[in-house]
């Protein structure tokens, strides 16, 4: 598109625009319009309705392009993203030997790079909004508020109450100051346009049983959520049976820590019974099927979880930030590791991946009243997306192929809260393209100075191996 075409999409004020189709929470429709005023949807419906009663407004086409919601990064770890390209093929619990030593390596400077390096990444696939699962950077939870409100992101912006140590601490009173803390963070974000608070535990392990009941109880007075990592890995799970007798989702429930208020991140490894645990309490959950390949877990039952009525969406983990590719890998991974084995050909169909991208994710999140679909009163948090191209202009199920062939490159704009926040892959306003040449020289010192463990050399380094065992085979 050309330059008045974006001059006229961030001008100040009142728009109204017309697309070639609107995706609205039925389906996608032609010849609808959208009026965006004060950071929100002010109308929605037929282009000719809108132009007839807001004569003021100069319509700004966009003919070939969809008008669709952003999608809603369910699980994300913004000061990670240093260390995105040290997750592949790495076994199960890879915290312990990344993420902990890397975050711990980072400063005030490294971990606000790292957090909007990560936001801009998120934006350029489509993500208005991401759920930051907490930091373990010693620094204020501002410095990551402020790199996603920078970067022009919507956050979940989540404060860890970890308070025990992961053996029998978690039969302690609890930490008093974990709990101020946590209620102070909750106040502290009251009317921020982007920034939305949480609490976060790392695992139910982290944290004593009391302080799992009061997060869960300020969060739901609140109207926030609480993110915590559970039943992603097997070793997490049978600690938890040997130390309670009960899995992790199981104790959660024991100890009163489910419900809408809770977003259990991954749920890769679920019995029968906590599906209905789920589906009973209302508790939330991060679908994240890429983080389940690169990490080697299991995949979470998401088909079933569906057709059990339990509330999800799709998290990246802090994989890759390209919602149409996650959509895809939702999708897939429900194909091969259930579908094929049952004869499911549809798996869900498109519309589903879609929808638990954008107003599911949303709903995840506790923002499903603000955001995740396409109408009045609705922020104005959307993408447009061309679809004349050689991907998406043979349309038969747009749906079905938005989830198959849409990718970010097909991504023209991104708005968050009514704001232009990227075109064609670049930030407005700021300079992304120095922002990433400053992340590659943080990243440098941060990985040399962490004590980062992995498992695996690299890919090339690897190979190398690999022949030389087999020329010591062969001599």
């Amino acid at each position: 598109m050309n330059r008045p075409a974006r001059d006229a999409l961030a001008h100040p004020g009142p728009l109204l625009l017309v697309p070639g189709s609107v995706l609205l929470p039925e389906g996608p429709v032609d010849g609808w319009a959208v009026v965006v005023d004060d950071g929100r949807f002010a109308a929605v419906g037929p282009a000719d309705e809108l132009a007839r009663t807001h004569p003021h407004l100069d319509a700004v086409r966009m003919p070939g392009h969809l008008l669709m919601p952003g999608f809603v990064d369910t699980h994300h770890h913004l000061t990670q993203s240093f260390g995105a390209a040290l997750a592949f093929g790495e076994p199960s619990e890879i915290f312990r030997r990344v993420w902990v030593p890397l975050e711990g390596a980072l400063d005030e400077e490294s971990a606000y790079t790292a957090a909007k390096l990560a936001a801009l990444e998120a934006l350029r696939g489509g993500f208005t909004t991401v759920a930051d699962a907490g930091t373990r950077a010693d620094v204020d939870v501002d410095v990551v508020a402020s790199a996603a409100r920078d970067a022009g992101i919507r956050c979940v912006l989540g404060l860890v109450c970890n308070d025990a140590d992961g053996t029998d601490g978690q039969d302690g009173p609890g930490d008093p100051a974990v709990l101020e803390s946590a209620e102070k963070h909750l106040a502290r974000w009251t009317g921020d346009p982007l920034v939305h608070p949480s609490l976060a535990v790392s695992i139910p392990e982290a944290a004593t049983e009391p302080t799992l009941r009061a997060t869960a109880r300020m969060a739901a007075e609140a109207g926030a959520v609480v993110q915590i990592h559970v039943n992603e890995h097997l070793a997490g799970v049978e600690r938890s049976l040997v130390r309670h007798g009960l899995r992790p989702l199981e104790h959660l429930h024991r100890v009163g820590a489910l419900g809408p208020q809770l977003l259990a991140a991954h749920a890769t490894l679920l019995t029968p019974r906590e599906l209905t645990l789920l589906a009973d309490t209302g508790t939330a959950v991060s679908y994240n099927p890429v983080a389940s390949a690169w990490k080697g877990n299991a995949v979470a039952p998401a088909a079933t979880m569906a057709e059990r009525g339990v509330r999800f969406g799709t998290g990246t983990d802090g994989t890759r930030g390209d919602g149409f590719r996650l959509a895809d890998a939702a999708e897939f991974a429900q194909r091969l590791a259930y579908g094929l084995a049952t004869g499911d050909s549809s798996c869900g169909a498109g519309w589903t991946w879609l929808e638990r991208g954008t107003h599911g994710g949303a709903d995840a999140v506790g923002l499903g009243a603000l955001t995740g679909t396409v109408e009045r009163g609705k922020a104005a948090d959307f993408l447009l997306v061309d679809v004349d191209t050689p991907e998406l202009a043979l349309s038969w199920d747009l749906p079905w192929e938005l989830v198959r062939r849409g990718n970010r490159d097909q991504i023209t704009a991104v708005f968050v809260a009514g704001v232009l926040r990227m075109w064609q892959g670049r930030p407005t306003g700021w300079d992304g393209a120095a922002l990433v040449e400053r992340a590659a020289e943080l990243a440098r010192v941060a990985v040399a100075g962490a004590g980062v463990t992995r498992v695996h050399p690299t890919s090339t380094a690897a190979r190398a191996l690999v022949r030389g065992r087999k020329g010591s085979a062969r001599r």
